[in-house]
């Protein structure tokens, strides 16, 4: 048995009782403030509405990260199983739309979610792989796509990435105003992608590692999902 283990297995079991229920009431608390102010709301205000001290807080969760990992880790898995259905759908363009479509309405919903998939941050576990798992999706739906010739051939996947998180930011924004307004935006977005009436673009394509030294001079103090 682990030293961990052993540990708790002697502690009384009242004890242990109100150490998992105070893990509940902080990704609850959590939960709620993430999704109204964002990753970046005070931790302080957390362990407040969760009813406990900030010991008890730090206890539970030693860093930020961890804590994230807790409260998203479920919507992190479920969005890359949505990526993973994507790339199953045999018309790249309603693969690529359906994607985004439900990405959006997430963000719409959860502004801590949107933080996260729009621009991240470092050492939340299910994020990383999210990370990779999204650029790859992109990467293969825009592929399959301009074989299939529904889309302009001059489209790399660093710009989709780019506008999807430049309108990401933008949708908690959009919902709060006039809830769905954002999917006139994304409407939009697919119409430029469309190859019917499309015009030479002025500017090479940025490569990945442009694209993230963008996203961070966007984002500064965070770090970019690309």
């Amino acid at each position: 048995m682990s030293a961990s283990a052993e540990k708790a297995a002697g502690e009384p079991p009242a004890l242990r009782r109100d150490a998992r229920r105070n893990r509940e009431l902080l990704i609850a608390a959590a939960h709620e403030i993430y999704a109204e102010q964002g990753v970046e709301a005070p931790l302080d205000e957390i362990a407040r509405r969760a009813g406990v001290g900030n010991a008890t807080l730090y206890r539970r969760f030693p860093t930020r990260e961890a804590l994230i990992e807790a409260v998203f880790h479920d919507t992190l898995t479920e969005t890359r199983e949505a990526g993973e259905q994507a790339r199953r759908v045999e018309d790249a363009w309603e693969a690529l739309r359906g994607y985004w479509e439900r990405i959006f309405t997430l963000v719409a919903a959860d502004r801590g979610a949107g933080d996260l998939i729009t621009t991240g941050i470092e050492g939340v576990p299910s994020l990383d792989a999210l990370r990779e798992h999204n650029h790859e999706t992109v990467l293969t739906l825009v592929t399959r796509a301009q074989e299939q010739g529904t889309m302009r051939p001059d489209i790399t996947a660093e710009d989709i990435l780019f506008q999807l998180a430049a309108l990401g930011r933008s949708v908690p924004a959009f919902a709060a105003v006039a809830p769905g307004s954002w999917r006139r935006h994304l409407a939009l977005l697919l119409d430029a992608l469309r190859p019917e009436g499309a015009h030479p673009l002025p500017a090479p394509p940025l490569s990945l590692a442009q694209l993230a030294g963008v996203m961070a001079d966007m984002n500064p103090g965070r770090t970019p999902t690309a």
